[in-house]
């Protein structure tokens, strides 16, 4: 309904009423529209006043927004190497300029270009970005970015504990979990968010 009422003002010039609203939305009644106008109005989304039939006004919300770097490449499928952890924060390939509303961690983020397929199943493709929260802990099932020491390597996997070892699962069922010893493991964040690009860095 507010991409409606936005719309209806960009061609228009002045806002709708209510009917115009409940025919554009298709809703039933102008009971509903009503309703949802007050939610829209408490909510700060517009300003009207109920006794003028075109009152509505969007309201200035400030956005906030969070840079967050793209610090490089992670492999979706077969771990490849990647430049290493300590220097991420000074050589990163792009930015993103992402809405604190849309993020549960405001501070310690980063993102990272997906290559490989083993996270499909996750909806998680090749080319497309996982914007992560720093951290070397994670629960078990999470989606991890998880540096393997000895390989000097890095992949995207969902991590596992089982008893002596660590699983590190894809998300593809073609594709087989790795194991390794908790010691090769280094958990270097969890995945918050994935966005899909056109354009791709790999």
């Amino acid at each position: 309904m507010l991409d409606f009422i936005n719309e209806f003002m960009e061609d228009k010039g002045y806002p709708p009423t209510v009917r115009e609203i409940m025919h554009g939305c298709n809703v039933r009644s102008t009971a509903v529209v009503q309703h949802h106008l007050k939610v829209l109005e408490r909510e700060g989304y517009i300003c009207r006043d109920p006794e003028l039939s075109r009152s509505i006004t969007l309201a200035q919300r400030e956005k906030s927004t969070v840079r967050v770097p793209i610090l490089g490449i992670i492999a979706a499928g077969e771990p490849i190497p990647v430049p290493q952890s300590d220097t991420w924060s000074h050589d990163f390939l792009d930015a993103l300029e992402l809405s604190v509303e849309l993020m549960d961690v405001k501070n310690n983020t980063y993102a990272l270009v997906v290559k490989g397929h083993s996270m499909i199943d996750a909806l998680i493709d090749d080319g497309d970005i996982v914007v992560m929260h720093a951290t070397n802990t994670v629960e078990d099932g999470a989606m991890a970015a998880v540096w393997l020491k000895q390989e000097q390597e890095v992949t995207l996997k969902k991590v596992y504990r089982e008893g002596g070892r660590i699983r590190l699962q894809p998300a593809n069922v073609y594709m087989e979990p790795l194991y390794h010893k908790p010691d090769n493991v280094d958990i270097q964040g969890r995945v918050l968010g994935v966005i899909r690009r056109l354009a791709s860095f790999t």
